[in-house]
Formats: structure tokens, C-alpha cells, sequence
């Protein structure tokens, strides 16, 4: 029997999905979700998208990015072929925001096995949207972490609060895309709203999952000082300040065209973000700042080249050199 969606509820005129806070109603006329993986088949709830895999992929886990979770370690890599935002400037459009992006069936147990062979130590739900996915991921979480394995979300954050917390219970580690500091951002660029991602950032943070952020820094758009400054202050208040930030550079796609982000507005971002958080990378530029270093005393805990890391300075979730707690999770899992 093919599996039935969740967090779906009858309404006058179709079906009301509460999965995520854009709360599509599924009719006749329009059967299809703004995700694409979830909507009516005859007239019934169904998943078209369910299994459908865009991409299968071993990569290195910094490449998410995750610095602070199992460094150096690899995970293979996967996503549906959709998204429940329309980002004017998404940098994987054609696989998130295309009609036409192939995809193939994986059953759940033939994935676990993928995410526990050729060093794999696990999966991570990326790319695209994974939270869209929940039946799929519900199905296959479990196999991954009965294997040993980790299961790793890399989010836009947009999810309804009661599918949230049961993703809690099935995954490892996050990385949550917060977009911009201003709720008229999300809106004009995104089709959504900033409220619900602040949410999902402040109760990831409160769970036993590990959590990172990312901000794509974009000339024009969301790149004022006082903006990174509270980001930067919200994220210490309610994630805490040993949480990991990447600061990635933009580059002009899809439907936005943009100045490329110059490495100077990273630099000083880097620089706004570093007076209220301890760990501030930047990414998708060659070098960028990478080495994870003890927040006390400056040693190095882990040495990246490209996106491979190794742990140089950490022992039982502590520096090695001053005896410090530090938030890298390492190999024992420990943090």
C-alpha cells in the first residue's frame, strides 16, 4: 500500500496541508503543492514526490556545512525535487524550483544501506528541501541510525512546530538556512516569512540535535551591519554563542542578478558576527576562514583544508590544550 501523507486535514473544497507554514490547500484544480512532492492523486492525498531522489551523492560532511559535527568524516547526500520557498536567487534552482529535474526511486531500506557503505556514516537530507520529505524521511531515519549511522538536515527552517519536533526525534545535526534579518526580505524574495525559521532555529537549539547556521550575504539585500548585528545577537540569545555560523558568498542565479559578494563585505561581516559569536566561518570562496579554534585560549581543534577536516585539539569534548568545554561533536559523539 503506498504510504499516506501526514499532517494533512479535510476542508471545505480540497485538503489543507499543515506540514509547513505556507499551508497549501490541495483541490482539483490544483493538485500539487508549492513543493511539488505532496498533493492529491484522484482526488485523495497522496506523495507523488515520496522516494523520488534529485541527486545521490558521498560527500565530505563540511560541505553542508557542518564544522562542528563529526569532522572530517563523509555522508552521502540526497534531497526530493522541490521546495516550499521560491528564493528569486536559490543557487540549486534547477533541481529545487524545475518541473523537469530527474529523479530517482530509492526505497527507504536500499538508502540506509547507500548511507552506511564507502566510508558513508550516514545521511543527509539537503540539496533541496528536506523537511518536505517527512513520510519518506519518517521511513528511513530510523533504518539509517539502527545501521549507526547519523541523520543530518540541511533546512530553510520552514516547518510547522508539531512535524518539527518529531523530526527532532529522528535526526542528528541541522543546518538551518537564515536567509535575512528583516520579515520583508522573506516575503519579496522568498515567498515566505522570517517568524517560523526563528522559531525552528530557537527550538533545534533547545533540542539534543546539533545545530549550525548559514547566511548567503547578498550585495543590496541583506548586507547592512545593524542587520548581521541582530542576527548575530538574536542567534547568541537563543542559540548560543558557541553556535557555528557560515557566512557564504553569493553569486548571481535563477532569478536574481547581483553583485558577486565581495570578500571584503565577508571579511566585515565576519568581523560583526565574531563580537557576539565565537565560531564565524566563510564559505564558497578559496581559503576562506575554516580552522575551528578553541574560543579560550586560540589552539586549533580542527584543521580544514578545502572541505576536509581533522580533529587536532579535541579530547572527550574538551580542548586539548586548556581543558575547555567546546561544541565540536566528535567521532564518540560526544560534545
Amino acid at each position: 500500500m503506498a504510504r499516506k501523507p501526514q499532517w494533512v486535514k479535510r476542508e471545505d473544497g480540497g485538503w489543507r496541508c499543515t506540514l509547513c507554514p505556507q499551508a497549501c490547500l490541495w483541490t482539483d484544480e490544483n493538485p500539487l503543492g508549492l513543493c511539488r512532492v505532496r498533493g492529491l492523486a484522484d482526488g485523495r492525498p497522496a506523495l507523488p514526490g515520496y522516494g523520488r531522489c534529485v541527486s545521490l551523492a558521498i560527500d565530505p560532511i563540511e560541505k553542508k556545512p557542518l564544522y562542528h559535527f563529526l569532522p572530517g568524516s563523509s555522508i552521502l547526500s540526497t534531497g526530493p525535487a522541490g521546495c516550499n520557498l521560491s528564493c528569486a536567487f536559490c543557487q540549486n534552482w534547477t533541481i529545487s524550483q524545475d518541473d523537469g529535474a530527474p529523479t530517482r526511486y530509492v526505497a527507504p531500506q536500499d538508502l540506509a544501506d547507500m548511507a552506511l557503505s564507502r566510508g558513508s556514516g550516514g545521511v543527509a537530507f539537503t540539496y533541496t528541501e528536506p523537511t518536505i520529505w517527512f513520510e519518506y524521511i519518517e521511513d528511513t531515519a530510523p533504518l539509517v541510525r539502527e545501521r549507526g549511522g547519523v541523520v543530518v538536515m540541511v533546512s530553510n527552517g520552514y516547518v510547522s512546530p508539531e512535524p518539527l519536533s518529531r523530526y527532532l526525534e529522528l535526526t542528528d545535526a541541522w543546518n538551518v538556512d537564515l536567509k535575512a534579518w528583516t520579515d520583508g526580505f522573506y516575503s519579496r524574495l522568498c515567498g515566505g516569512h522570517l517568524k517560523p525559521v526563528l522559531r525552528t532555529i530557537r527550538t533545534v537549539a533547545g533540542s539534543p540535535a546539533h545545530l549550525e547556521v548559514t547566511l548567503l550575504i547578498i550585495p543590496g539585500e541583506n548586507d547592512g551591519p545593524e542587520e548581521w548585528d541582530g542576527m548575530a545577537s538574536w542567534l547568541a540569545d537563543n542559540a548560543g554563542p558557541e553556535v557555528p555560523v557560515h557566512l557564504s558568498r553569493y553569486f548571481p542565479n535563477y532569478r536574481h542578478d547581483g553583485e558577486v559578494t565581495p570578500e571584503s563585505m565577508l571579511a566585515e561581516a565576519r568581523d560583526v558576527f565574531s563580537r557576539r559569536l565565537h565560531h564565524v566561518y566563510i564559505g564558497n570562496v578559496a581559503g576562506g576562514v575554516r580552522d575551528t579554534v578553541c574560543p579560550g585560549c586560540g589552539e586549533v581543534l580542527v584543521r580544514r583544508r578545502g572541505y576536509r577536516g581533522a580533529t587536532v585539539g579535541v579530547k572527550e569534548g574538551r580542548c586539548a590544550s586548556c581543558g575547555a568545554e567546546v561544541s565540536v561533536v566528535d567521532r564518540t559523539g560526544r560534545e
